[in-house]
């Protein structure tokens, strides 16, 4: 029996789970690790323990698996995307703390660049929004506010890299600098026509090339791992987490989309070979590169999605377990007017307002904790209304149905919320871990544990569909919905 084991880091947690050569999950270990939140809309994470908390968990796993690491075919890496590393190239040591994807501290750089009239440029070039979502305006920043780390960089002592690039410097003892499209497309740096960095856009962000990873393959041997437990290991497969998502739910046709319900929600539809232009402010990003084959996306983004319910845990106390949201919602038939826009770090797709804040509307005396909880979960089904109607807008056709995967996809209310939202038939797979095993497939297919995406799509097991059902009361959700969100933008003084 053939292993991969696929590295899966994500935004509150590392993970590690090792999948057999029939897909099937064998060994799973996870470690969460501390949030930042240093200052309003800044959000960091500790590179070192990023790194600690992921070491940890390869061991947990394998342990799980109860295999030897020699039975190990290959590593894949599969990580939360746009979050910033920066560290010494010598020692191997961060200089900082990393400034994660939902951090805001650079709106106002952002503000200029589009004030400035570069966001066409950026936009054509990139496929994506001037936005502080993404890396390039991070690196920026970390420059200007580390001493010396311009002067440091610019000679070459310095690199960058996003948390995939941070954990295969690491873990091949620094031999290897380098990502892979998915991930360099996420940077407002790199041409995604071209499948280059762009030099005049580093120019214009004030970003050094010296920083810059090599961009290769998602699915190629990039380096052994040179570290316990993993050392002499081939490392083959690196996606961000969507892309992966994407891979890992079979979606290899064009027109095939799927929605990941974690920290946020992210949308992806397959485009095929050719990159399309959104006009509804979707992100046209790299889905993956294999061999010389590249393929495209269209993502719609959204900041907190089931992040949501953490909030309600740990912020308002409303619930004390996550899985207690379900049953709560369910006790009402509906959110009886009330509509949460959970905006804390800005809205994402297809509004990208960094300046919008959460809100909550509808409150009366009547309101009660299982309205708030019921609102909550319609609040992500429709962000998720929001993006699809944007694919379906710019992809010039009507999805077919949705796949769906992540931690919130458990919860059966949301996914029958979001198919009675949406209309179409919302799929979950079996197998719930498309991130980690779509990085496991792009790594066995590197070193020939499966031959093609079509002999990984025949592993999949049996589906849960949920089918649309009572829609009489939809229009009237997305009615208040869009009320909601128009009087929630702009909250924050620019």
């Amino acid at each position: 029996m053939d292993y991969v084991l696929a590295l899966d880091q994500g935004t509150t947690s590392s993970r590690s789970i090792v999948f057999d050569e029939t897909g099937k999950i064998v060994g799973v270990g996870q470690k969460e690790f501390t949030q930042h939140f240093p200052r309003p809309g800044w959000v960091d994470h500790d590179p070192e323990e990023i790194w600690e908390s992921q070491l940890a968990t390869v061991r947990s796993a394998i342990d799980a698996a109860g295999i030897a690491v020699s039975d190990l075919r290959a590593i894949g890496i599969t990580n939360q995307r746009e979050t910033t590393v920066l560290w010494e190239r010598k020692s191997g040591k961060a200089i900082a703390p990393a400034i994660v994807w939902q951090d805001r501290r650079t709106a106002e750089v952002c503000d200029r660049l589009r004030a400035d009239g570069y966001a066409e440029l950026i936009r054509k070039r990139t496929g994506l929004e001037v936005d502080p979502y993404f890396s390039g305006t991070k690196v920026a920043w970390l420059l200007d506010h580390i001493p010396d780390a311009r002067s440091r960089a610019e000679a070459g002592e310095l690199c960058f890299g996003t948390i995939d690039s941070w954990l295969l410097f690491r873990l091949t003892g620094g031999a290897v600098h380098a990502t892979d499209p998915s991930n360099a497309s996420r940077t407002m740096l790199y041409d995604i026509h071209r499948g280059v960095w762009d030099s005049e856009l580093c120019a214009l962000l004030g970003v050094p090339e010296a920083l810059l990873p090599e961009v290769r393959s998602s699915s190629e041997v990039y380096g052994d791992a040179a570290v316990d437990p993993l050392r002499g290991t081939p490392i083959a497969g690196i996606a961000g987490d969507q892309q992966a998502a994407l891979f890992g739910q079979c979606c290899f046709e064009r027109g095939l989309a799927k929605n990941t319900y974690g920290t946020g929600c992210f949308l992806l539809v397959n485009t095929g070979t050719e990159p399309v232009e959104s006009q509804h402010r979707l992100l046209t990003t790299v889905a993956w590169r294999r061999g010389d084959r590249t393929e495209y996306a269209l993502e719609g983004s959204v900041f907190v999605g089931g992040a949501v319910v953490q909030w309600l845990r740990d912020g308002l106390g409303v619930i004390e377990h996550a899985a207690e949201i379900e049953a709560l919602a369910a006790s009402v038939p509906s959110s009886d007017g009330v509509v949460l826009v959970p905006a804390f770090a800005g809205l994402g797709t297809p509004y990208w307002d960094p300046y919008a804040r959460g809100s909550m509307f509808g409150i009366t005396r009547g309101t009660t904790r299982a309205h708030v909880a019921r609102a909550a979960l319609e609040s992500i089904a429709l962000q998720v209304d929001d993006l699809v109607t944007a694919i379906e807008q710019d992809a010039g056709f009507k999805l077919r149905e949705l796949r769906v995967d992540g931690g919130a996809t458990e919860n059966d209310l949301l996914m029958q919320l979001q198919a009675d939202i949406l209309g179409i038939p919302v799929v979950r797979p079996a197998q719930t871990e498309s991130t980690a095993f779509g990085a496991a497939a792009l790594a066995g297919l590197a070193v020939g544990v499966w031959d093609s995406p079509e002999g990984i799509a025949m592993l999949g097991g049996e589906e849960t569909i949920f089918e649309p059902g009572a829609g009489d009361a939809v229009e009237g959700l997305r009615a208040g919905w869009k009320k909601a969100v128009e009087r929630s933008k702009g909250w924050e003084d620019r």
